[in-house]
């Protein structure tokens, strides 16, 4: 369906529909009316034109023919005129297309689907059908700003039960509606009535979901078991059940469900997406997650869509959202951001990574800065040798500017979220046409913020947080860069290592999680990609014990991010990032661990 159509008023294109109409230029005049009930699909004078057309041979049905991505006035044009022939189920059949189109516009607020006959027109296997349409095309639960465009549906289904008292079917996806529609009483009374005019699977599920809504929660598992024993092999119930019982805290019952289900069938998606996201809500472990990624993108065929592995990922640091930076630097930008005084100089007593110094030197002009220097090693030298240098000892860029074409192509896709590690990496690939100058030069300089909804949020929110929204997008494009080139020797491997071994930087961050990424969409990289996250993280708290790390919090988390950790390195990631760096005197088990890890990464 297309909303393709001149932009023309209601009014406009109703005038010139009557002018066509004096001319006899049929098609003209429908075009127009359907311009009309596109933007305004209640307005009587529309409808009157309408019935004019409906006089002409064929009923007027020629003069808005259905082709591929066809106008959705002309939808709901022909779908006034099917009802006027006598055909009202095939005219409900386009407004719902219409309503899956826009839910938020009433294509069905108009009298003939709320008349009382309709329903005595139509059969109630057909009612049921439609009814089901529409709750297919709408969210559940109807957001309340929705809800009104489709009340006429349910009021064609209190016609129908009314008329219908003994179809169960009808009964019951007229419940589904009034359950989307916050009607939850009345749900709970229509799949009650239609299970004892006819017990049935299904008219347990929707007993279920209506005492689910109506907060009876016994009730509801006490439905959907009876479902389960009207057909033990529907394993979507069990999936139900178990989201059910985790909904409400009983993680052990909701799991014991789900094995039950994965004895029958372990491949069986509703049931492996449940299973991993419960897991994973108990323990907190990402393999679970990983395991999840690894079976959706073996099993593309999945029944339906899931959204177990968002909503897991959902506010999880690097699993779904950029963690927020740390530092002296950080707070006095924050400071300078909230409108907060600093003098004409500040002193920063700890290291600061260049892209907090420069971001903190842009947001506030003249501003000096003052680095002590401290004990521990340099942060402005790379912690191992490396090829690619992205800052100067200075902290200053040791890269040109992107192109303004480059610039302005990764703004348009910066966010500092993302639903999952593999949904980033395919949005990435929008960027492997970016050349590697233009995405080494995106980490040091980075576009200004753009003037949209989000912009303007990240701006008044954390100027750092664009900043590193953009190094991890850059990063994420250097994963699709030359990806002709095998693996072990490509380009973007190499650049991305030396990346992660520079300098001490957010830049450190982005790349990391890059790889990290990469693990996740090609298991053949994880035995490396978890030796790299493991050294990095045991040189981060070797230098540690002798100064602060500003990211060493943010690179425990990646390393809980990352696919195949070995328990004691994930252990350490654990405590780095709960914040306990183990400085300057660590406890006796975490320090042997560390020269434990030392030892193994120095023989390696």
């Amino acid at each position: 369906m297309s909303p393709d159509k001149p932009d023309l008023p209601a009014a406009e294109e109703l005038t010139l529909a009557r002018l066509a109409l004096t001319e006899g230029d049929l098609p003209h005049a429908a075009a127009h009316i359907a311009g009309a009930l596109a933007q305004a699909p209640t307005l009587p004078e529309a409808h009157e034109l309408l019935a004019r057309l409906a006089t002409v041979n064929g009923g007027g049905l020629d003069l808005f023919p259905l082709r591929q991505n066809v106008f959705v006035g002309t939808v709901v044009a022909r779908a006034h005129l099917l009802a006027a022939a006598g055909q009202p189920a095939e005219g409900l059949d386009l407004l719902v297309a219409a309503t899956g189109y826009a839910p938020h516009t009433p294509w069905a607020e108009v009298p003939w689907v709320t008349a009382p006959d309709l329903a005595e027109r139509i059969e109630p296997d057909r009612t049921a059908q439609i009814l089901m349409q529409v709750c297919a095309a709408t969210t559940d639960p109807v957001p309340r700003s929705g809800q009104a465009a489709l009340t006429p549906y349910l009021t064609l289904a209190r016609n129908a039960v009314t008329v219908h008292q003994g179809h169960p079917l009808l009964f019951g996806a007229a419940s589904a509606l009034a359950r989307r529609l916050g009607e939850v009483s009345l749900a709970v009374r229509w799949a009650s009535r239609g299970l004892r005019v006819g017990p049935s699977k299904i008219g347990e599920v929707w007993l279920g979901y209506a005492y689910r809504s109506a907060g009876r929660i016994q009730d509801a598992l006490a439905a959907l078991e009876r479902a389960v024993a009207h057909d033990p092999d529907d394993l979507a119930v069990y999936a139900d059940i178990a989201g059910t019982l985790a909904d409400h805290n009983r993680l052990d019952e909701a799991l014991d469900w789900i094995d039950r289900a994965l004895a029958r069938d372990p491949t069986f998606d509703c049931a492996v997406h449940t299973a991993h996201r419960l897991r994973f809500q108990r323990d907190g472990d990402v393999a679970h997650l990983i395991a999840l990624a690894d079976f959706v993108r073996e099993h593309p065929e999945d029944s339906h869509e899931h959204t177990d592995l968002a909503e897991s990922c959902a506010g999880q640091p690097w699993l779904g959202q950029i963690t927020p930076a740390a530092g002296p630097a950080v707070d006095a930008l924050r400071t300078v951001h909230s409108g907060g005084q600093l003098g004409a100089t500040v002193g920063l007593e700890s290291p600061v990574p260049p892209s907090a110094l420069r971001t903190l030197s842009q947001a506030a002009p003249g501003l000096r800065v003052q680095i002590a220097e401290g004990p521990g090693p340099d942060p402005y030298e790379p912690r191992r040798a490396i090829g690619q240098h992205l800052w100067r000892h200075d902290g200053l860029p040791a890269v040109g500017n992107p192109s303004p074409l480059a610039a302005d192509h990764l703004r348009q896709f910066v966010h500092p979220a993302w639903p999952h590690p593999p949904a980033a990496y395919d949005a990435a690939v929008a960027l492997a046409t970016l050349d590697l100058a233009d995405l080494l030069g995106l980490l040091t300089h980075p576009p200004t913020v753009p003037p949209t909804a989000l912009g303007r949020v990240l701006d008044e929110q954390d100027p750092s947080l664009w900043v590193r929204s953009v190094q991890v997008w850059a990063c994420l494009g250097l994963l699709h860069h030359r990806t002709d080139e095998p693996w072990p020797t490509s380009t973007r491997r190499t650049v991305l290592l030396d990346l992660v071994w520079g300098v001490e930087d957010w830049t450190t961050e982005a790349a990391l999680f890059a790889l990290v990424t990469a693990a996740w969409v090609d298991p053949a990289v994880r035995p490396e990609v978890a030796r790299v996250v493991a050294e990095r993280l045991t040189d981060a708290v070797e230098v540690a014990r002798t100064r602060s790390v500003p990211i060493a919090v943010s690179l425990g988390h990646l390393a809980l991010a990352t696919p195949d950790l070995t328990p004691p390195v994930r252990a350490l990631a654990r405590t780095l990032a709960e914040g306990r760096p183990p400085v300057p005197d660590p406890p006796r088990r975490l320090s042997r661990l560390w020269r434990r890890l030392t030892a193994i990464f120095r023989r390696s």
